[in-house]
């Protein structure tokens, strides 16, 4: 009783103390103590909104911050975005839109802390998670590794980053009170020297006192008031993987999560340690192809509250999530999934900027924490206009535009060619081939275009994990053009080395006089074509509009141009569902990408952005729209899909994100199962019965190395042992399927054990199967059959099982 009432009263000093307003240039301290932070020796609950900079126009920093003030916050979050701030290697910019110290002096003027996450690796659905593409220029480099050109480039970018924030740590009367190390690492790998240098790193950079050395300098305990408090943050279920002693320990995870086995573990490793959920997820990213994600209200607010009704310190990740302008993007994986541009996230303050009933709900549950009244919502800084319909109807082909042309035997990446961003253009010629082929692109990175002769023959969708596309009969010296579309670079995972372009080789097969014949293309013309504003707006000037002497190739896409007047200026949304895929600029702002498919139809544009008058627009359309028609509204539409039908199951909508799941523990030990080589079949049990409607299996690898993936049949057990019924199942999902073989996902359920799910040649490992049972199912065993046929080919070796 006694420990409970000291808990309490703890509790009560915590969250009623007065409210703590950082003093500039008054020098402070942040540190660690008994279960709490100490802010000037005094107990602290963090209560973060996570916001990015990049991702709200400037003029707009000011007004989001009070919006996060008037939510209950008293500290902003903010990532630091290598790659937006060191765009060319040895070039840095941290003016403007990239001034993050600004910020940081916007939020202390405002009352509000600030921590600081500055890599050099975010994720946060940013183009290759911050690293700069430039990086890759160097084709055997090992991101996030100690490679000795990636941690010297790594060095020399957070010593400039020190340059602007190092003045503003709290012991120097600035808002920043806490700094992170890298960034979930243990969703990488487990490289505790690689996490010690970058702290050892910052420690450099951000003590007053650079003559301490190793564990002495910024001892976060032994001296706090030496250096700014470093913290790591990962997952509940893998953070001692690269856990360092010296530093504090916070969790991520989203709304719904159970609170107190999240932090279990921690509890019993430092029991006397502050509890911190550094990343509290409020919603979710959209993709490509899929619905728009949404998170109930109430479970973010319960979680919330039974955080600080604990003392428990939280992120709330995002509360204004804003906007992914330009080609900063990112893409998820494992496969291949863009992101859309709006970074909603379901937010509470949305992506204009604001409040939603998530908000108010929030803001009402954030009083009771308060001694004080909380801050009134801020008005919004511009109204919210329409614009009418106006055409863009001045236009030049994609073939008149060219940044750079190189003359290669072999293929060459963007990166080869010193593009970051935009398209690249292949060209050869074919040889004879009188029937039939297919064309092969190992790897299209991203989306293609293919033409012979400036005929359009098809498309090549990475999304959908396409590889290949049948050619007609061809004659020699036929010309062949492969137009390239870079969407953003993979952020999550090992998959970060995300070259764009084709990446190997591209080949031609065919069958003639009952012989196969495979061409690997060579003698390449290769043109890149960045997405340079002012490039394009000179050329399409002097293309004077002549669309007929620029028919040769490619006509279907272009860049259009048009205007439309204001009497007055505010923020809209202008709709793009009438166009194909590309990318728009507004009075030479990149807003960011649009694709008919969806979710997302609208991009929003800031108020801020745009003038009394002349008003422009340019949209970069690869596949050419259904009308050149563009119109601005009041509201967003971030959830119209607009999707082609497919034998495939490969609809990006209906994968899973699995990177934040916990898959199944297997009665053999782990998360990770182990079949047998060879027939007949196999069952592997669980650990404890798992509910759920839907299956996803993950094959991480086969048999025969190299081997497409197979599966004959499929069935799981109830939590009596007895096999459930296969009637009501569908195929949900699957990477990859050979459907010109009869060999597509629901073959594995289909009662023929001659039948069977088989992918693609030539896709590797990993693959993901999903099946929905048709009802919330109790699970406790998964029965597994390999192909019939002698050595069962394409046999499944390791795995892993989720049932969600």
């Amino acid at each position: 009783m006694r420990h409970l009432l000291k808990t309490l009263a703890l509790s009560a000093i915590l969250l009623f103390a007065p409210l703590c307003v950082p003093a500039a240039n008054k020098p402070g301290t942040f540190t660690t103590g008994d279960k709490t932070f100490l802010l000037n020796g005094q107990p602290f609950v963090v209560k973060a909104a996570e916001v990015h900079y990049p991702r709200i126009p400037r003029p707009y920093w000011e007004h989001r911050i009070k919006m996060c003030k008037a939510l209950g916050m008293n500290t902003v979050c903010i990532y630091i975005f290598w790659n937006i701030h060191e765009q060319r290697e040895g070039v840095f910019d941290f003016t403007g839109q990239n001034d993050v110290a600004e910020f940081c002096r916007i939020a202390q003027r405002n009352g509000m802390y600030v921590i600081v996450r500055p890599g050099p690796y975010v994720c946060a659905e940013w183009e290759m998670g911050g690293l700069p593409w430039w990086l890759l220029k160097k084709k055997d480099i090992r991101l996030r590794e100690r490679d000795p050109y990636f941690m010297e480039r790594v060095k020399i970018f957070e010593q400039k980053v020190g340059e602007q924030l190092a003045p503003l740590t709290i012991q120097n009367g600035g808002p920043i009170i806490m700094m992170q190390v890298e960034n979930e690492y243990g969703s990488y790998g487990e490289d505790k020297p690689y996490v010690s240098e970058i702290r050892d790193m910052l420690r450099e950079i951000y003590s007053p006192n650079p003559s301490l050395a190793g564990e002495e300098r910024g001892h976060t305990k032994a001296q706090g008031q030496e250096s700014i408090l470093l913290f790591q943050c990962d997952w509940s279920s893998n953070f001692e993987k690269n856990g360092l002693d010296d530093l504090v320990w916070t969790m991520n995870f989203g709304t719904g999560a159970n609170i107190d086995q999240q932090f279990r573990r921690l509890s019993e490793l430092r029991p006397d340690a502050p509890k911190m959920c550094s990343e509290f997820w409020s919603g979710w990213f959209d993709k490509w192809g899929a619905r728009h994600e949404t998170r109930p209200a109430s479970d973010m607010v319960a979680g919330i509250d039974e955080m600080l009704s604990k003392g428990i310190s939280f992120s709330l990740y995002m509360t204004h999530g804003g906007t992914s302008f330009g080609h900063w993007a990112g893409a998820n994986s494992p496969g291949f999934a863009p992101d859309v541009t709006s970074y909603d996230y379901d937010a509470p303050i949305n992506e204009q900027g604001l409040t939603t009933p998530k908000y108010y709900e929030l803001r009402e549950m954030m009083q009771k924490y308060s001694d004080k009244k909380l801050p009134a919502v801020p008005k919004a800084p511009m109204p919210v206009i329409t614009v009418p319909r106006f055409k863009l109807d001045k236009v030049m082909h994609i073939s008149h535009y060219a940044t750079a042309k190189r003359e290669s035997r072999d293929l060459l990446t963007m990166e080869d060619m010193d593009c970051g961003w935009g398209m690249i253009e292949y060209t050869t010629t074919l040889p004879e081939v009188p029937v039939k082929s297919v064309l092969t692109l190992n790897d299209c990175h991203d989306f293609a275009l293919v033409y012979i002769d400036g005929h359009y023959v098809g498309k090549i969708d990475r999304v959908k994990n396409e590889k290949s596309i049948t050619l007609p009969p061809v004659k020699k010296g036929q010309a062949l053009n492969l137009l390239v579309e870079a969407m953003g670079r993979i952020n999550f995972g090992r998959a970060i080395k995300d070259f764009k372009g084709i990446t190997d080789e591209v080949l031609l097969q065919a069958e003639t006089d009952g012989h196969e014949t495979t061409w690997n293309l060579k003698n390449w013309s290769i043109i890149t074509m960045s997405d340079d504003y002012e490039a394009i707006t000179r050329e399409m000037t002097l293309a004077h509009d002549d669309m007929k002497r620029l028919e040769t190739i490619f006509s279907d896409g272009g860049y259009y141009r048009g205007f439309f007047n204001l009497k007055k200026v505010g923020d809209t949304f202008l709709n793009f569902e009438t166009w194909g895929k590309g990318q728009v600029w507004v009075n030479g702002h990149l807003m960011g990408r649009i694709w008919s498919i969806g979710p997302q139809q609208t991009l929003y544009v800031p108020g801020c952005w745009l003038k009394k008058g002349k008003n422009e627009v340019i949209v970069l359309d690869i596949v050419g729209p259904k009308e050149a028609v563009v119109w601005g509204q009041a509201e967003p539409e971030l959830n119209k899909l607009q999707l082609e039908k497919t034998n495939k199951h490969n609809n990006i909508g209906d994968k899973p994100d699995l990177n934040s799941a916990t898959p199944v523990d297997f009665t053999s030990g782990g998360s990770t199962a182990v079949a047998k080589a060879g027939n007949g079949w196999q069952t592997f049990r669980f650990e404890t019965p798992q509910k759920g409607r839907y299956l996803a299996i993950e094959v991480l690898s086969t048999q025969k190395q190299g081997d497409r993936t197979a599966i004959a049949e499929l069935y799981l057990q109830d939590d009596k042992g007895q096999r459930l019924s296969r009637e009501p199942w569908t195929a949900k999902y699957a990477d990859s399927e050979e459907d010109n073989g009869n060999h597509t996902a629901d073959k594995v359920f289909d009662l023929q054990e001659s039948t069977y799910w088989q992918t693609e040649k030539g896709t590797p490992t990993p693959h993901l199967l999903v099946i929905d049972l048709g009802a919330v199912q109790n699970i406790s065993a998964l029965e597994y059959l390999p192909r019939a046929e002698q050595g069962a080919p394409g046999s499944v070796a390791q795995f892993k099982v989720y049932i969600y």
